[in-house]
């Protein structure tokens, strides 16, 4: 499974998609912004890239003429892309520190990028994940349904909660204003995040070896 993943690293996919989470993240440097557009430029330039290329090189055709189980392929694939996700996030999160110590009396009108935000865009990847993937694996070839699908929940998500954020002083305060100062609550949110985000991605995973094992590859 190692071998697979440098291999989408090294040959399936582009170099400037390892650049990107530097500069989208750089965005995070604009005071009061909706910082949820940073980590969805991932859904809406990278993920459709990277698969398309995929698609254009054949990949998966060539993968199977190699030694490597139907399993393995969904685990190396669902592998690299988790990791660019938290690439993604990680990066963001480094930029958002510097804002928040460079811009630390701006007025927020959506949620600022304080440990809570980022357990919602964990949560954000792994409601992505656990719909895309078992829906491109029923052929491992096409993903504009899948993704559509995906990226439309992700959207509706992004913008429910956001809206709630808005309108309820409660969830307001508990990302941007009083709460956002009490570490043990932003804390447990992020901690939380982050295992909504393993457990819908390692479902997804499995629902997609299971599919992929019942396609005919011939």
């Amino acid at each position: 499974m190692y071998n697979l993943m440098m291999k989408d690293f090294k040959i399936g996919i582009q170099p400037w998609v390892l650049i990107m989470p530097l500069l989208a993240g750089a965005l995070m440097l604009i005071p009061g912004w909706f910082y949820f557009i940073v980590l969805l430029y991932f859904f809406w330039i990278s993920i459709p890239n990277m698969f398309n290329e995929f698609k254009t090189q054949n990949d998966l055709m060539f993968t199977m003429m190699l030694s490597v189980t139907k399993k393995d392929m969904v685990k190396a694939r669902v592998m690299v892309i988790a990791i660019l996700e938290v690439l993604h996030i990680v990066i963001a999160m480094l930029f958002g520190l510097l804002t928040l110590h460079l811009y630390p009396n701006v007025e927020n009108f959506f949620f600022a990028p304080y440990m809570g935000f980022w357990g919602l865009c964990f949560i954000m990847f792994g409601i992505f994940n656990i719909l895309f993937f078992p829906m491109h694996y029923k052929t491992a070839y096409k993903y504009g349904k899948g993704y559509t699908i995906a990226l439309i929940a992700v959207m509706l998500y992004v913008g429910i909660i956001q809206w709630v954020g808005i309108q309820n002083s409660i969830v307001f305060n508990i990302f941007t204003g009083t709460g956002a100062d009490n570490m043990v609550l932003q804390l447990s949110i992020l901690i939380i995040g982050i295992a909504v985000f393993i457990v819908l991605t390692m479902i997804g995973c499995n629902i997609s070896i299971k599919r992929f094992k019942k396609v005919d590859i011939s």
